[in-house]
C-alpha cells in the first residue's frame, strides 16, 4: 500500500494511517477541510469527551482567575446599594454591609455541605463544608488566607466609619467572630453540640 489518495480514502487507509488523523475521520466519518488543512498539527486534532480533572472542582473554585476581584467587586456593590438607600446612615449602611457580607460567608462556606454537582468522590464531600474542602484541606493556603483577611479588613473599615459607636461595634465584633472561629484549623472539621453534623 503506497499511502497515496485511494487508500488513504478507503477505510482501511484511514485505519493505517488513524494517527495522522482526527476522530472522526478514523471512526469512519467524514470531516470538514478545516480538520484536514491542520493535520500536520496536533492541534487540528479534536478533543471529544474532555472535562477538567479536578475530582472535586469545590477544591479549586477559589483559586480560578477572577474569583478574589469578583468577591471584592460584589462586596463594594453590596455597600453601593446600601449607600442608596436613603434612610440609612453611613454607620448603618457599615454596619450592614459588614453583617450581611459575614452572614453570607458564613452560610456559604461554613454551613452548606457537599457540592452543587455530582463528583466520583465516592460522597466523600458530602459531609463537609465548602471551607473544608477548599484546597483539599491544606490550611494557609492563598486563598483561605484572603477569605480570613477580607472580614478582618471589612470589619475595621466598619469600625472606623461608624467611629467606634459601641453598639455598631459591639454588632460588627460578633460578626466577625462568627465567620473568623470556624475558619481556625483548630475548628477543622469540628460541629459544636452536633450542629451541622449530617
Amino acid at each position: 500500500m503506497g499511502g497515496g489518495d485511494a487508500d488513504s480514502a478507503s477505510p482501511i487507509g484511514r485505519a493505517q494511517m488513524g494517527r495522522g488523523r482526527c476522530f472522526l475521520e478514523t471512526a469512519g466519518v467524514e470531516a470538514s477541510a478545516a480538520p484536514q488543512a491542520g493535520r500536520a498539527s496536533e492541534a487540528g486534532r479534536m478533543n471529544v469527551g474532555v472535562a477538567h480533572s479536578e475530582v472535586n472542582p469545590n477544591t479549586r473554585v477559589m483559586n480560578s482567575r477572577g474569583i478574589w476581584l469578583a468577591y471584592i467587586i460584589l462586596v463594594g456593590l453590596l455597600h453601593v446599594v446600601l449607600l442608596s438607600i436613603p434612610f440609612f446612615s453611613i454607620p448603618v449602611v457599615w454596619t450592614l454591609t459588614n453583617v450581611i457580607h459575614n452572614l453570607a460567608m458564613y452560610v456559604f462556606l461554613h454551613t452548606v455541605k457537599g457540592t452543587p454537582f455530582e463528583t466520583p468522590d465516592q460522597g466523600k464531600a458530602r459531609l463537609l463544608t465548602h471551607w473544608e474542602q477548599m484546597d483539599y484541606g491544606l490550611q494557609f493556603t492563598s486563598s483561605r488566607k484572603f477569605l480570613s483577611i477580607s472580614p478582618i479588613v471589612l470589619y475595621l473599615l466598619a469600625s472606623f466609619y461608624t467611629k467606634y459607636d459601641a453598639a455598631h461595634f459591639l454588632i460588627n465584633t460578633a460578626s466577625l467572630l462568627s465567620v473568623l472561629l470556624p475558619k481556625l484549623p483548630q475548628f477543622h472539621g469540628v460541629r459544636l453540640f452536633g450542629i451541622n453534623k449530617y
